[in-house]
């Protein structure tokens, strides 16, 4: 266990010394979002078309896998669902709770982290997670807060989803890479220490601009951000890890990594659509500055119980 949490500690050291940069107002809010930007469209993107430039879609693709990922986070995903109604929550405010209980920060955090931690062999299962996520998940949340909107399933939402695809910058690095690929053409020298020095600036560059939008969070319903955390670094990876382990027998070392994908804190980009939407923002803000406070030790769990 402390020598996973010595190395994982130098990643989340990076986030806290962005909270300090952006507490500090050393790094100003503007300052903040241009950085995100960058990662987000450039130092990234360029990470993640090199990963899938050198892979096979069958280096990727897992059907058991990919069942066992979708049948645990549906599985959290319709519980936290359920028990909000029993609240009384309306369907939009709905749909961001459970996309909080099971989107992990798998771009910014995991990608980066997991693959040093983990090793090579690790990228596909990752990127497959990370597809699954921005995909049907992304695509879902649009589905329940446009439909109940507008109280029907309409062409002005298909038409949200398809260019909410299209625009992320991740899932066109990563489908650009696979037909790189799938082309087989070789990647010129100038080319690969191009997209390896941009795609060197991700891992640094994520984790500070994670830091840094954490200290914009003005904490709002500590309960709630509580419950949301417990469903996504506890019930989120218990579920998948039944659903790998014992339903659907995913290789060992697959089904260790993406209980470890599961087990990473709240995604930023799910508060990228609550703010876009206009549904509970800061409750959105609160869990991912809370599931990220507790993953540093959880994470550390996770990985060293699923590491050989």
């Amino acid at each position: 266990m402390l020598p996973i949490f010595l190395k994982t500690l130098p990643f989340f050291a990076v986030i806290g010394v962005g909270y300090w940069a952006g507490r500090t107002r050393f790094f100003s809010a503007e300052a903040t979002a241009y950085l995100t930007k960058f990662v987000f469209y450039f130092a990234l993107s360029a990470m993640l078309f090199r990963f899938s430039a050198n892979l096979a879609i069958s280096d990727v693709w897992d059907t058991r896998l990919a069942i066992a990922y979708l049948w645990g986070t549906a599985f959290v995903y319709g519980l936290a669902s359920l028990i909000g109604f029993l609240r009384g929550l309306d369907v939009p405010t709905n749909a961001i709770e459970a996309q909080c209980a099971v989107i992990g920060n798998t771009g910014f955090l995991g990608v980066p982290m997991l693959t040093l931690l983990l090793g090579a062999d690790a990228i596909g299962t990752i990127l497959l997670a990370l597809a699954i996520d921005l995909i049907v998940f992304s695509s879902l949340i649009v589905i329940l807060i446009t439909g109940a909107r507008d109280g029907q399933v309409s062409l002005r939402m298909l038409r949200a989803i398809v260019i909410g695809l299209v625009k992320n910058p991740m899932i066109v690095a990563i489908s650009l890479g696979f037909v790189w690929s799938g082309l087989s053409i070789p990647i010129p020298d100038p080319m690969n220490d191009f997209l390896a020095i941009l795609g060197g600036a991700a891992t640094p560059g994520a984790l500070f601009a994670i830091g840094a939008s954490l200290a914009l969070t003005s904490p709002d319903k500590m309960q709630v951000a509580g419950w949301l955390t417990f469903c996504k670094l506890v019930l989120h990876p218990l579920f998948v890890g039944v659903a790998a382990l014992f339903l659907f027998g995913v290789d060992p070392f697959k089904a260790g990594v993406i209980i470890a994908v599961s087990a990473l804190p709240v995604a930023g980009n799910v508060f990228m659509l609550a703010q876009h939407y206009g549904v509970a923002p800061a409750r959105v803000s609160t869990a991912i500055l809370v599931s990220t406070a507790f993953s540093i030790l959880t994470v550390s769990l996770v990985v060293g119980w699923v590491t050989p």
